[in-house]
């Protein structure tokens, strides 16, 4: 979400019109995500609208077989559409759950990413270190669940790369982000380790920006952006469902294509 200097409310206009087929893929989902709701409640004996317990109990069950759905779907060789420098988004919108003036304020210079989980190697990562590791870039689209989209540059550490050299169990489920500004994400294993999932730690030909998530943040261009955490201080790989800031409120969890 987008907000002014006095935290109102307010949204990005974006031209959608190259990126039609992938919204309305998204939007297929929402609704057969939300026909399954409704069909699995009017087979449940008693249950009504205002049968909150129940109703919670079976969308979330419609929830997680939508997952695993999109999981089966999913594949690594299916690549994100890519764009010109000619086509980046001037400027390109914030984004979060907070307005832009209180996008979180961190020392590069004393930062360090903490590494935990199924890994072999555990010590913690400064931003020189990171830097260090190969780098590769994309220019890729941002789709915000809210129905705008943005092209952006971005720059970094492919995240498969940085898998490796932590000595990843990738036969494990899930990688799992904690990050400065509260917030939390995680995303499949497959996700995880596709050719184009990225971790972010420029913009262009500059450091990521404050309110694009400095110093590090991840780019999935094959989800929607809530699965794009920013300000990672923290990345665990685990087999236990990890959840996330979202996902935990009610919204789909795999949400990719």
């Amino acid at each position: 979400m987008n907000f002014d200097r006095d935290g109102r409310r307010r949204m990005a206009t974006v031209d959608l019109s190259d990126h039609r087929a992938q919204l309305e893929n998204v939007q297929r989902r929402l609704l057969l995500k939300g026909a399954l709701s409704l069909g699995a409640l009017t087979l449940l004996s008693g249950c009504n609208l205002q049968d909150g317990d129940a109703v919670d109990k079976v969308l979330w069950a419609m929830s997680r077989w939508n997952d695993r759905v999109q999981a089966w779907l999913f594949s690594r060789s299916r690549l994100a559409p890519t764009y010109a420098a000619s086509q980046i988004t001037q400027p390109f919108p914030f984004n979060a759950f907070y307005p832009e003036y209180d996008a979180p304020d961190l020392d590069g210079s004393t930062f360090r990413l903490e590494v935990s989980g199924k890994v072999a190697d555990k010590r913690s990562w400064s931003l020189d270190d990171l830097r260090g590791l190969p780098q590769s870039g994309q220019i890729t689209r941002h789709i915000c669940i809210e129905g705008w989209s943005a092209i952006g540059d971005w720059r970094g550490v492919a995240f498969r790369t940085f898998l490796e050299r932590i000595g990843a169990d990738t036969t494990a489920r899930y990688v799992g982000f904690k990050c400065a500004d509260k917030y939390y994400s995680s995303l499949d294993m497959a996700t995880a380790l596709h050719p184009q999932t990225l971790l972010s730690l420029d913009f262009g030909d500059e450091p990521l920006p404050d309110k694009y998530g400095y110093p590090l943040k991840l780019r999935v261009p094959t989800k929607l952006g809530f699965k794009n955490p920013k300000h990672i201080a923290a990345i665990f790989v685990t087999d236990d469902y990890p959840g996330g800031y979202w996902e935990d409120q009610g919204y789909n969890w795999f949400s990719g294509s």
